[in-house]
């Protein structure tokens, strides 16, 4: 059946304005005929977000801060457009639980993304997840959601989506058939840099990766490598796997985006360039394939493909993935937002590069979460706050 003549697709895309956001745009404009955009939402990106808005008419576009959804709205009145501008983080869960809607990119970066990933969920949607801190986050309690609401959850992540490929559709098969995955990390702007010389790493080098386009904090998570142990987290979730089934090699290229190691000592890989449009457009049309964009991989033109150890030396966060994963349950809820203050503040020029780490540890070390903590949404988002609140008064420690 041709795309014009299925029923159109209606997306919300919450973090529009972000570089999946903007990326996940560009797939839709390839497939008119495919999929309409239903909402849209940034935080404070005002201007970008009415832009977005002036091209896809959206129904709903959400700003979480109520000044610039202010601005928003009057900016929307003065050039003529329908669209209805909600506010508020609570219009997040609205518009990604709206009965009309079908599919949700959730690519709201960090903690903050929860909620309305939980709704989603709840709702039954086809889920398109670039949000790893709703399963960091989540855990058991995210899963359940997905599982009770029936959504069907797609990873978006390079990594993920990669295994994901690897794996066939009928997912009771998984266990019989993985021995353990690999993900692979670039390792970096720091790779081949002496971890002693690391205190002096300036935000704009820490952003400067060698083979993706990404926002400021996922830039620093990826040369901290803490981007890679919360993928080794959101894995050990999407995929059901004991945290021991799960391993990291260093990839410098970025070609091959993971691989799955079979019970036979088979090894299924997925290749590609290094492009997000490649596994937004799978997540959009999944079991199907469409256009991406992507340019395609040059066999000829292409490098050696080369792999090295992953090092706790130079990338001691890395570690912390699997310490958190067989710690008490909410441990990674708790390395999660001491890492988003860690890089916040390294960002702000507060701390230096090489402590944030130390922010993360000094955190893990501090606290103890409760039991029940990780039961409800108002506990996660509860442990949540205390992390943070703990991970300030480090950051405050270390700048005095």
């Amino acid at each position: 059946m041709s795309e014009v003549s299925s029923p159109r697709q209606r997306v919300c895309i919450l973090g529009s304005t972000g570089s999946v956001g903007t990326s996940t745009l560009d797939v839709l404009a390839r497939h008119p005929g495919r999929f309409e955009v239903f909402a849209l939402s940034a935080h404070s990106r005002s201007d970008e977000l009415l832009a977005q808005c002036l091209q896809w008419k959206p129904r709903f576009a959400v700003m979480t801060d109520p000044a610039h959804a202010k601005r928003l709205r009057s900016a929307l009145r003065e050039a003529g457009a329908a669209t209805e501008v909600l506010e508020g983080a609570a219009a997040l869960d609205q518009v990604a639980a709206h009965p009309e809607v079908d599919s949700v990119m959730a690519a709201i970066v960090g903690a903050a993304g929860l909620p309305s990933c939980l709704a989603a969920a709840r709702a039954g949607k086809r889920l398109l997840l670039a949000n790893k801190e709703a399963l960091v986050v989540g855990g058991a309690f995210f899963m359940d959601a997905v599982r009770t609401g029936g959504a069907t959850l797609l990873p978006v992540d390079s990594e993920h989506s990669a295994i994901f490929q690897c794996l066939p559709e009928d997912r009771s098969t998984w266990p019989q058939r993985i021995d353990h995955l690999l993900l692979t990390a670039s390792g970096g702007p720091f790779r081949r840099r002496d971890p002693a010389t690391l205190h002096s790493v300036t935000p704009d080098e820490a952003c400067a990766h060698p083979n993706w386009v990404m926002g400021r904090k996922i830039s620093v998570d990826s040369a901290t490598m803490m981007n890679k142990a919360l993928e080794v987290i959101e894995a050990r979730w999407l995929f059901d796997l004991a945290p021991q089934q799960i391993r990291v090699v260093l990839h410098p290229q970025s070609v091959i985006h993971s691989m799955v190691v079979l019970r036979d000592n088979s090894v299924l890989a997925q290749l590609g360039t290094p492009d997000m449009r490649v596994p937004i457009a799978y997540s959009l049309s999944f079991p199907e394939r469409i256009e991406s964009g992507a340019s395609q991989l040059d066999f000829l033109q292409m490098s050696a493909l080369s792999f090295e150890e992953a090092d706790f030396v130079r990338y001691p966060g890395l570690k912390l993935a699997w310490d958190t994963l067989r710690g008490p349950e909410g441990s990674t809820a708790i390395l999660n937002a001491a890492n988003e203050i860690g890089v916040a503040s390294f960002l702000a020029g507060t701390i230096r590069f090489d402590q944030i780490h130390s922010v993360n540890v000094s955190t893990l070390d501090a606290m103890t979460p409760e039991r029940d903590a990780c039961r409800s949404l108002d506990g996660l988002i509860a442990l949540d706050e205390q992390a943070r609140r703990v991970a300030r008064a480090r950051v405050a420690e270390m700048s005095a």
